[in-house]
């Protein structure tokens, strides 16, 4: 097994495009989306009935050392900061076939 960071980001479909750049400017390995999630937060429960433009998705990806963690942080903490959304970094271990 290989000691990863497991980023996790929920962001409106509209900026979507927006992270995946992101992801691919710090060419992290691989990642995995989500669309039309639904939440609940602070301001109540959000989910896609005005149509999917407003629907939330979900993106994880693993970055595999510090220094790309840092460079997705950096780079992906002013968008959300401007448009809301969330990112999560936990510990994980990525098994290798």
């Amino acid at each position: 097994m290989q000691a990863v960071k497991k980023v996790e980001i929920i962001i409106v479909d509209l900026e979507i495009d927006a992270v995946l750049d992101i992801l691919n400017q710090v060419k992290v390995s691989g990642y995995t989306v989500i669309k039309n999630t639904s939440r609940k937060g602070d301001r109540g429960v959000a989910n896609d009935d005005l149509g999917t433009v407003f629907s939330n998705s979900y993106i994880m990806t693993v970055c595999t050392n510090e220094k790309q963690l840092e460079q997705l942080v950096d780079t992906v903490t002013p968008l959300l900061r401007k448009i809301g959304g969330i990112c999560l970094v936990t510990e994980a271990s990525w098994v290798l076939l």
